[in-house]
């Protein structure tokens, strides 16, 4: 049987698997109920079964993509590229010229993956993740910096 995954914006209310899945990309709580409420989510399904999400926050022409997150079963199927190519389209419709997106230096796949998306490194913020409550590390490196890409829409 051929796997379809759709990929499609979201409207209803965050439900608790969703919130996890959001969590498995940011394990702050604080860090994302403060961008969930503005921001546009996108769910990826597999025969009605949410197995991806992503959130984007649009502000005049810039967005940002604020999470993203493929469930580990399906991970390496190229979900991720298969929603961020949604995102960007879907943000270009609303207007928007370029999209940002942050991830920790130690996301050293994620890294890859935006790259792969057409991002292109932009800035690096010192110690974003430092007061985070418990250390992240990732790939044997404390994740302390912030990443910025850029991609033109």
């Amino acid at each position: 049987m051929t796997e379809v995954f759709d990929v499609q914006p979201y409207e209803g209310r965050v439900t608790q698997s969703m919130m996890a899945l959001l969590l498995e990309a940011d394990p702050s709580v604080e860090a994302v109920n403060q961008y969930i409420s503005r921001a546009q989510i996108f769910v990826c399904t597999d025969q009605h079964k949410s197995v991806g999400i992503a959130a984007v926050v649009v502000t005049d022409e810039t967005a940002e993509l604020k999470n993203i997150s493929v469930a580990r079963a399906y991970q390496g199927r190229g979900l991720a590229k298969k929603m961020i190519y949604a995102v960007k389209a879907w943000c270009a419709l609303q207007g928007a010229t370029s999209i940002i997106v942050g991830t920790g230096n130690s996301s050293l796949s994620q890294l890859a993956l935006y790259q792969k998306c057409g991002f292109r490194l932009s800035h690096i913020e010192i110690d974003y993740f430092a007061l985070y409550p418990d250390p992240i590390f990732e790939n044997g490196i404390r994740c302390l910096d912030r990443v910025v890409l850029k991609a033109d829409l």
